[in-house]
């Protein structure tokens, strides 16, 4: 602290003031030394004395003066000898540690000490010049000043000699500690520096390896992405290929295509030279060339407009070549039918020669037998009807319904192809848009109820009643094109009709949502139902009931598709396939007469309700049953409308049963051969179930009860 430190400075200069050099012992007395043996100081007066002595005489006075200069030039001999004694610079660190010496150097050093120490503090503390006084104890006194100062002075060299010896082995000494020190701070330094040095190079080392570190990540990272890169080199290589083989198979296709469009052109032209007139012909005038000349030239202009579309180094589509081909195929079927017309002609022109001659002879016998054979068929009907009571096709009023619905169907169809034929990508996309948004709802709909179910109706009536619509993530609306709401309304019912034909013939209880969507779109828009109808009779005259004839001049296969059989490329389907279908649109047929929708806000009759069901019925049984499929319709009816007519008619409805079972079931079993008896197995079963527990058994269904018509 601030406080010791001048404390220590304190008493260190007290100690080395005069005063605190002498040495005071109380032995003095005994041993007979004197007070002052030890102080090499002058005895002196005080500087007051001088003017006293003034006073009292003045020569006295300057043979004081005298005495006293001779004192003060001997006393600075000695102060300077010791003083020269004193000079030697001796540091802090000297003295701190001194090298070990005897008892007796030690006292030397001590009495040397003692020396130097009065000769530096003598010349600081000398007094003024003092005036000696002339008497002897005054002589006497600074003769024995003089000899104790030589006595002193001699002591003061030996002992300055004692200390300079002293002096030079402290230095050389503290030369060789201090040397010796040198070289431990010197290799004290080197080790730093090594240390450092291996710090440094392990630092170095350390960084060095973080750095290779670095590289082998990056190398790592470098092998990665090339490896990604050359697979997406490869990649895109392979798409490259791709592509390559892609353009060179769409240019082969193109070519193919192109060659075939000038080969179809040729064909159309040499056909289209078919079709003009013969010298032969000329002369007929039954036979018009007019209608046939002007098609045949529509169809090459058709063909002509198609050629040059491909012409400018672009290769035809797939869409022209389909529109060459089919014009090739009117073209041909206009020659055969000009040809045909020509043989036809001919034959009439040859006939009528020939009958001409005979005409006169025949014509009174063929008259005779014509009314023979008229008679004869009428007698041979009226037996007939009172011996059976059945018919073989249906009356005369179903017919006109049933061609009524067709030409209504028909209209609908001729409205809208425009639209159905259209040629141009704008308005093709939006015919396979609206055919989307009129088909994906009805597609849904299977064993659906709730929420589901009310969407999908709630999507149709929006497409009806020309509201947008969102298919597949667009926007469509009918209202898009002037045909637009006819070709919905048309692609809309023959899709209802699909989905019996296809998915109730899979899943029996999918007819009943298909039926409650049917019903409740009829009931809103009476035109599709109409449609449905249509549809259902074309593909299914069952349903009608009609039982087609063979007309003369019709061909077998044309036969059996006007029956509801599918025939690709001369190849019916098989029996099985075809009672499914029709067991499939009999079913839907019979729920629809029976559903309702119950979220829409009329409440009137039903559009085509379970009167037409019993009519339907009625009309079966009074016409001739045909095998294996009278019986599957019947089962199929029965089996879903059944119940909803017992609750109608009831006493009716079980005459009515119990007529198929005693007298119209045998009549199908007569029909019937033994490899054709499944259906009718399963519809003797259900009318025996059914007369023996008076119930008909409800429909499987899962939707709620308020889509059944009460």
């Amino acid at each position: 602290m601030p406080s010791e430190s001048l404390r220590f400075e304190t008493l260190e200069a007290l100690k080395n003031s005069p005063k605190g050099k002498l040495n005071y012992s109380p032995d003095w007395l005994e041993k007979g030394e004197d007070i002052l043996a030890g102080c090499v100081e002058v005895s002196s007066l005080s500087p007051l004395s001088g003017q006293i002595l003034k006073r009292l005489s003045p020569r006295p006075l300057l043979k004081t003066r005298s005495l006293s200069s001779c004192v003060r030039d001997t006393s600075p001999e000695v102060s300077e000898g010791l003083s020269a004694g004193a000079s030697v610079p001796i540091s802090p660190r000297q003295i701190s540690s001194p090298p070990p010496v005897s008892l007796h150097a030690e006292d030397d050093e001590q009495k040397a000490g003692e020396i130097q120490e009065e000769s530096v503090v003598s010349p600081v503390a000398s007094p003024p010049p003092a005036i000696s006084v002339l008497s002897p104890r005054a002589t006497q006194m600074a003769g024995c000043i003089r000899m104790c100062e030589r006595k002193h002075k001699a002591k003061a060299k030996v002992e300055l000699s004692l200390r300079l010896e002293q002096q030079e082995r402290l230095v050389a000494t503290v030369s060789s500690c201090e040397s010796e020190q040198l070289k431990r701070y010197e290799e004290l330094m080197e080790l730093k520096q090594r240390q450092e040095y291996q710090s440094m190079r392990d630092m170095m080392e350390k960084e060095t390896q973080e750095s290779l570190g670095r590289q082998e990540k990056l190398r790592e990272e470098h092998r990665h992405r090339m490896k990604i890169l050359n697979l997406r080199l490869r990649e895109a290589e392979q798409q490259r290929l791709r592509e390559a083989e892609l353009e060179r198979q769409r240019q082969v296709e193109g070519r193919e295509r192109h060659r075939a469009i000038n080969a179809i052109q040729e064909e159309v032209l040499q056909l289209n030279q078919l079709l003009q007139p013969r010298p032969s012909t000329q002369t007929d005038p039954a036979l018009d060339h007019t209608p046939y000349i002007t098609r045949g030239n529509q169809l090459c202009s058709q063909v002509s407009d198609v050629v040059p579309a491909s012409a400018d180094g672009q290769f035809p589509s797939v869409e022209d070549l389909t529109v060459a081909e089919r014009a090739l195929q009117e073209m041909r079927s206009l020659v055969r039918n000009l040809q045909g017309e020509e043989a036809q002609a001919a034959e009439r022109k040859r006939k009528e020669q020939d009958e001409e001659e005979e005409k006169k002879k025949r014509h009174e016998e063929l008259k005779a037998q014509q009314e023979e054979q008229k008679k004869t068929a009428a007698r041979s009907a009226k037996e007939k009807a009172k011996k059976e009571g059945l018919q073989t096709g249906a009356d005369e009023s179903t017919l006109k319904w049933y061609s009524a619905l067709q030409d209504a169907a028909n209209q609908c169809a001729q409205a809208c192809d425009e639209l159905s034929r259209a040629k141009d990508t704008q308005t093709k996309k939006l015919k396979m848009e609206l055919q989307k948004a009129a088909t994906t709802p009805v597609s849904q709909i299977a064993n659906i109820s709730g929420a589901p179910l009310k969407e999908a109706f709630e999507k149709i009536d929006k497409l009806l009643s020309s509201r947008p619509v969102t298919s597949a993530g667009k926007t469509v609306s009918a209202s898009q094109h002037p045909q637009g709401l006819e070709f919905v309304s048309y692609k809309l019912a023959e899709k209802f009709v699909k989905q019996g034909e296809e998915e109730v013939a899979s899943n029996h209880s999918a007819a009943f949502p298909i039926a409650a969507v049917a019903s409740g779109i009829w009931e809103l828009h009476p035109k599709i139902g109409e449609l449905i109808l249509a549809h259902l009779h074309k593909k299914c005259p069952y349903a009608v009931p009609h039982y087609p004839p063979m007309e003369r001049g019709t061909s077998v296969e044309d036969y059996q598709k006007i029956l509801g059989y599918r025939v690709d490329d001369s190849k019916v389907e098989g029996q099985d396939s075809f009672l499914k279908r029709m067991s499939g649109m009999i079913r839907l047929y019979a729920a629809i007469i029976q559903m309702r929708w119950p979220y829409t806000g009329k409440q009137g009759p039903h559009p085509h309700g379970l009167n037409h069901g019993w009519r339907w019925l009625a009309q079966i049984l009074n016409m001739e049953p045909l095998a294996d499929i009278t019986a599957t319709i019947l089962f199929d009816f029965l089996e879903v409308c059944g119940n909803a007519l017992m609750k109608l008619y009831r006493g009716q409805f079980w005459k009515l049963i119990l007529l198929i079972y005693e007298e119209y079931f045998p009549r199908i079993e007569a029909v019937t051969s033994t490899g054709q008896m499944g259906s009718v197995t399963r519809l003797k079963q259900f009318l025996e179930t059914s007369l023996r527990t008076k119930q008909i058994p409800v429909p499987k269904c899962e939707l709620g009860s308020a889509f059944f018509k009460s």
